[in-house]
């Protein structure tokens, strides 16, 4: 089969080349396990920091690709639900240990044997990969396959945070940060919480326009004032100056959820700006994402086909894979870029 795989850590840049198409032999799935036909499969920003070595090191060499839509092709001797035929979606958590007390709790993503999809085991840059039963996903009929693979990952991950900012409907909500994540929270925060007011913070005039077209109340870049305080505020960007600069608008016992893998070491100095009586004081939180679980992704499925929640994808070849990762570094974004394999 054809696949886009990794075999170092490298910089994704302009003119550069880490992902290596290549003709790899077809998995087999163990008995537990499906064999996956794909279809398409989303480009994240998580493979940017898999690729250059921000995120525990993936188990090389490797396929990424961890929003995947495609067919069940074959089934392990003791799959018992999903048959050949079924349309289904994969997400970043690959498996779990399925024994300890964050599994057996439901928060599986906490797991110290959590396994990433296109990291530590094959992911979707590729015609065929296996997954396990339990970590596969009907998708609803309401969706295109390159619709769904956004939602499995920038709107599942991107669903839970919006249920650990514990919003209540007519509050002030912020979002810092605008891609595939962020124009995601907004349309599920409009359809939960009609009566929120939604304040974006972007850096780009596309993003800022592009949010307001989605129904923002108001936006703006990182450092513009704005005229209310913030209940809750959810930060979807790899950086650290949208931290602190939303924490000055969080009222007292306000949360801020950081829906980020990892913060850059380059700007770490707008830390140094962090007040504790400005920014922390009256009782505000910070808390981050970690992962996904198969709850998020499950409800957040049901929840975005009955809005509906239809992602703005551009589309690649699977060969172009390169040349998505580079725009996706460059912030070259509208929607949700989407690989097309089969």
């Amino acid at each position: 089969m054809k696949a886009m795989v990794l075999h170092s850590i490298t910089d994704v840049g302009l003119n550069s080349q880490p992902l290596e198409l290549r003709n790899v032999a077809e998995p087999v799935p163990a008995g537990d396990e499906v064999l996956v036909k794909v279809s398409v499969c989303g480009v994240c920003h998580t493979e940017l920091d898999e690729i250059e070595g921000r995120t525990p090191p993936p188990v090389l060499p490797v396929i990424p690709g961890h929003q995947i839509i495609g067919k069940v092709v074959a089934t392990g001797r003791n799959v018992r639900e999903l048959k050949t035929g079924d349309r289904v979606g994969v997400a970043w958590i690959w498996s779990s240990c399925g024994k300890c007390g964050y599994c057996l709790a439901g928060l599986e993503n906490l797991c110290a044997e959590f396994k990433a999809t296109g990291r530590d085991a094959d992911g979707g840059y590729a015609e065929y990969m296996t997954v396990p039963e339990s970590y596969a996903y009907k998708i609803p009929g309401s969706f295109t396959d390159a619709q769904a693979a956004p939602l499995l990952c920038a709107g599942a991950v991107g669903y839970r945070s919006i249920r650990l900012a514990e919003i209540s409907d007519g509050w002030n909500i912020g979002l810092t940060g605008f891609g595939a994540a962020g124009h995601l929270v907004l349309k599920v925060i409009r359809y939960k919480y009609p009566g929120a007011g939604i304040f974006v913070f972007a850096r780009s005039r596309n993003e800022r326009e592009f949010a307001m077209e989605l129904g923002a109340s108001w936006s703006g870049d990182t450092t513009d004032n704005i005229p209310v305080q913030l209940d809750a505020v959810i930060d979807t960007t790899p950086i650290w100056k949208p931290v602190v600069e939303a924490l000055k608008y969080l009222r007292p016992g306000g949360r801020l959820v950081i829906n980020a893998i990892r913060k850059e070491d380059a700007d770490k100095e707008y830390l140094v700006n962090l007040d504790y009586s400005r920014h922390l004081w009256m009782e505000k939180e910070i808390k981050s994402v970690a992962n996904v679980t198969r709850y998020d992704v499950r409800e957040f499925l049901d929840i975005a086909s009955r809005i509906p929640v239809i992602p703005e994808v551009q589309e690649y070849r699977l060969e172009e894979a390169n040349i998505a990762l580079s725009e996706l570094k460059q912030r070259k974004i509208r929607g949700a870029k989407v690989l097309v394999i089969s």
